[in-house]
């Protein structure tokens, strides 16, 4: 896997838990008090430098610790998580909190964004072959440490002014295979002050609609339950559609 060894991939695990914790850059000290990977400091501290030569971990301003890169969440994404699944209950949970809204299309998407971002406290979006966008979470992004910084606030919601982002998100499903996109850091939004940033998304289809929806947050998120809620929603969605012949 990318030429990591067993060992380098259990200690950059270990630093993404600990820097999805706690947002700060993970030192060796940390992951030797609250880790048990059987090596000495020593030992992770060159195995760190190792990770940051393989474009996995970089060195954030003054601090003597590391903070993973887009590179390494995807390897983290692609290589180690567990999705988990959704339960019975909240398959048909969810399924109950959109299905009075199936007969308007406008009412459906609305109702699924405001739902998906209750439960997973990050902003969610959706948007549509026709132009047309809903969010929700607001005050779930504006609780998130990164984005008390203001300039990164005000380049995180300049996405939305003219459209442009979504689609672009909406093209690039056009070009991959997956059902599933992820749009990780300053690599994916082009944009040096979102290097903390992440977006999953999901695309849905019906006979004359399409679109895609997802969550948007810091690249912090808790991938292991987002990605299968998001999943989940575009599967509702596209399954309303096809039904509604829509």
């Amino acid at each position: 896997m990318e030429n990591l060894s067993p060992r380098q991939i259990e200690i950059l695990k270990a630093i993404i838990i600990e820097y999805t914790h706690s947002g700060d850059p993970v030192g060796s000290e940390i992951l030797d008090k609250k880790y048990n990977l059987g090596v000495s400091p020593a030992t992770v501290r060159n195995e760190m430098i190792e990770l940051a030569k393989k474009g996995h971990l970089k060195k954030e301003h003054f601090s003597s610790g590391r903070i993973p890169t887009p590179q390494a969440f995807r390897f983290y994404i692609k290589n180690i998580i567990k999705e988990k699944e959704l339960s019975t209950a909240e398959e048909v949970s969810y399924k109950n909190d959109v299905w009075d809204f199936r007969n308007e299309l406008h009412r459906l998407l609305q109702q699924a964004t405001r739902i998906l971002a209750k439960k997973t406290s990050l902003l969610a979006l959706t948007a549509t072959n026709f132009g047309d966008i809903y969010y929700f979470g607001i005050t779930n992004i504006l609780s998130q440490k990164e984005f008390l910084d203001i300039s990164l606030s005000k380049d995180f919601f300049s996405l939305f002014d003219e459209g442009l982002f979504c689609q672009s998100v909406l093209e690039q499903f056009k070009k991959i295979e997956e059902k599933i996109l992820f749009i990780l850091g300053d690599e994916d939004f082009e944009g040096p002050r979102l290097e903390t940033c992440a977006s999953i998304f999901s695309d849905f289809a019906g006979e004359k609609v399409t679109g895609a929806i997802g969550v948007m947050g810091s690249k912090r998120m808790n991938y292991e339950t987002v990605i299968p809620n998001v999943k989940y929603f575009a599967h509702l969605i596209e399954e309303i559609l096809k039904e509604k012949k829509l």
